[in-house]
């Protein structure tokens, strides 16, 4: 007597391919690291941050007697309390793109472009809008247009550099009012580090999870 005939088993990858199901539309582990990376990054930078209520000492406020004093102030207080400077200039945008929700809605749609059409999208998964095929330049041509054109001529910018502008003002103001005698660095910690250092930081880390997926376009 013959044996019944073996039923092919079939695995759940193929089942998977054969489905029909195409690959997802953004590198996952490439933009898990970058996320990684930058809450890691945001989170010891913020570990630095000076204590709020030495920030606002009303003991340690007095006008400045000239310009040249002024400025002294102002690069000694950016050395000293630039996480909370840097959080309050967030706050000053945050809180100026809530009030402006079209402009908070356009540039989330600006930053969800970059990141799903061409910086943590697959090299091997080419963009197919309106059926017709983009190549990785194009798309790199087309996202830089539309960012050029939301930013520079549209309320967008308008919001962004407002935003800046008084942030940067309420700390430039603080700076100079502030009597910085009474402040010292940590010995770990140089005296001429920049204002910018903390964002450079976060910027560089969150560069470098996204290298490897802009490095496979070029």
């Amino acid at each position: 007597m013959s044996s019944p005939p073996t039923l092919p088993i079939s695995s759940p990858q193929a089942n998977i391919s054969l489905g029909g199901q195409s690959q997802p539309p953004i590198a996952t582990p490439a933009f898990r690291a970058f996320i990684s990376r930058f809450y890691e990054s945001v989170r010891q930078g913020f570990s630095q941050r000076r204590p709020w209520l030495e920030l606002l000492d009303r003991t340690s406020f007095a006008r400045p007697d000239s310009l040249t004093e002024s400025a002294s102030r102002i690069r000694k207080n950016f050395s000293y309390f630039r996480v909370n400077y840097l959080t309050l200039l967030a706050s000053v945008l945050a809180l100026s793109l809530l009030s402006h929700p079209f402009s908070l809605f356009v540039l989330l749609c600006l930053l969800g472009s970059w990141f799903f059409l061409y910086l943590f999208r697959p090299s091997d998964s080419p963009l197919v809008l309106f059926g017709r095929t983009f190549t990785d330049r194009e798309t790199l041509g087309v996202l830089v247009v539309v960012t050029v054109v939301v930013v520079f001529l549209t309320s967008v910018g308008s919001v962004l550099i407002s935003a800046l502008m008084v942030g940067l003002g309420i700390v430039c103001t603080h700076g100079a009012f502030r009597v910085p005698e009474d402040l010292f660095l940590d010995e770990q910690e140089p005296a001429n580090v920049g204002f910018l250092s903390f964002l450079g930081g976060a910027a560089s880390s969150a560069a470098a999870a996204a290298a490897p997926a802009v490095a496979a376009r070029v």
